[in-house]
Order: structure tokens, then C-alpha cells, then sequence
């Protein structure tokens, strides 16, 4: 009987404690959606905001080197902004933490074939999550004011992030189709915005840091991949 009774009282302290956890997530993901939906804007109004760059949230790269679905619409949305003078310079940060996967690379090219000049695009090797992005985009590329680009559930969280650094942050939202396994990303971001939003209380440094490339030089300095010249024997 008294083994009964405790099972009896286990249980209860477990669904009490799953229930209070459940709260505190469901807590966390209003905070954070509600205190930065107002500063998502359209393209028309970003264009207004003379920001010191256009920060574009890296996604997959399939094995040929093109872009995942995401990353292309990402990639669309910021070579938009940057033709419409929402600013000069634009910093695509993403995972390049091994050779055999490099996104900012990918990201850089496909702008460049858009008509974006070299000299204009930085990369961001390091950016190996939204946390590291902005924390980088802060203290290794010396920008103030950014545009954070990337798909609306997840602009929230970076946007949160960025004014937790002290960014000067807005952003635009790149949806332009339906998106495969959105429904597991949805569910992934509530855990992702609880865990950002107690990251961005201790403010612990990226995983790599380095020499300042302030985004109003030569985005040139970032490249990593020796061009070929014209003439080469």
C-alpha cells in the first residue's frame, strides 16, 4: 500500500513539474515574439532605415554547393534590400567550420551573381548559430544598426538576441514559398528560443572571436578562397 502511494505521488510531482516547464516555455516564446514582432518590417520600410548592413542568417548547402530552398529565399530577400539602399554592405554569416561544408561561401557567390559587388559582401566564417551571428556581427564586423534577414519563426529569436547585445536591430522576413518540415522547425524553435533567451543572460563569448573587419571597409578582406586571374599561364 505505501508503495502505491508513493508511485501515487511521483506521478503527481512529475505531471506538476511538466506542467509548470511547459509554462515557463510557453512564457519564454510569448516574451520573446512579442517583444520584438514590431520591429519586422517590409522591404519598403527597411529600405528607409539606412542600416549599417544587411545581416544574412546562413542555412543549409546541399552537396553540390547550392543553396538549400531557405537559404536561396534568404539570399533573394537580402540582394532585394541591398538594391533598394536599406544599406551598403551585406554580411552573410553561416557555418564554414570545416572544409567539406562551407555556407558563406555559397552565399557570397550566389549574391555576386545577383550584380552585388565583391568589395560589398562580407563573411562571417563563424556564425555557427543565431546567438553567434549577432555577437560577432557586434564585436568582429563593428556594426550598430543591421537588418537581420531569415524566415519569420526564426526572426524573433535573432531579433531578441541581437537587442539583448545591444544591436540597433530590424528585420525582414524571406518567406516566399512552403518550406519542407516546417512543422518540426516550429516545434524546435520553442526550445530554441528558451535556451537563446537564457544565453543572452549570461552573454558568454562565441565560439571564436579574432580581429575586428568593420563592415563599413572592404568586404574582400573576408575571402578566403584564392580568386583566379585572367591570363594565368
Amino acid at each position: 500500500m505505501k508503495y502505491l502511494t508513493f508511485i501515487k505521488k511521483a506521478i503527481i510531482k512529475i505531471c506538476f513539474l511538466g506542467t509548470a516547464g511547459l509554462a515557463v516555455l510557453l512564457f519564454i516564446n510569448l516574451y520573446v515574439v512579442g517583444t520584438t514582432k514590431g520591429r519586422i518590417l517590409t522591404v519598403d520600410k527597411a529600405s528607409e532605415l539606412d542600416a549599417d548592413c544587411i545581416l544574412v542568417l546562413g542555412a543549409g548547402v546541399h552537396p553540390n554547393g547550392n543553396p538549400s530552398n531557405m537559404l536561396e529565399d534568404r539570399l533573394l530577400r537580402g540582394v532585394e534590400l541591398y538594391d533598394e539602399n536599406a544599406a551598403g554592405k551585406l554580411l552573410m554569416s553561416g557555418d564554414h567550420g570545416r572544409v567539406s561544408y562551407d555556407e558563406v561561401n555559397t552565399m557570397k557567390e550566389f549574391a555576386i551573381d545577383k550584380g552585388v559587388p565583391s568589395s560589398d559582401i562580407f563573411m562571417d566564417h563563424a556564425g555557427f548559430s543565431t546567438y553567434e551571428s549577432m555577437y560577432r556581427a557586434r564585436d568582429i564586423f563593428k556594426a550598430k544598426k543591421v537588418i537581420i534577414v531569415t524566415q519569420k519563426y526564426h526572426l524573433y529569436r535573432a531579433l531578441y538576441s541581437a537587442k539583448k547585445l545591444g544591436l540597433d536591430a530590424w528585420g525582414v522576413a524571406s518567406d516566399q514559398r512552403t518550406y519542407y518540415g516546417q512543422s518540426y522547425r516550429d516545434a524546435r524553435e520553442i526550445l530554441a528560443r528558451s535556451k537563446d533567451f537564457l544565453i543572452t543572460i549570461w552573454k558568454p563569448e562565441p565560439t571564436y572571436l579574432g580581429e575586428a573587419v568593420p563592415v563599413s571597409g572592404n568586404g574582400d578582406a573576408t575571402n578566403d578562397k584564392q580568386k583566379e586571374t585572367e591570363g594565368r599561364d
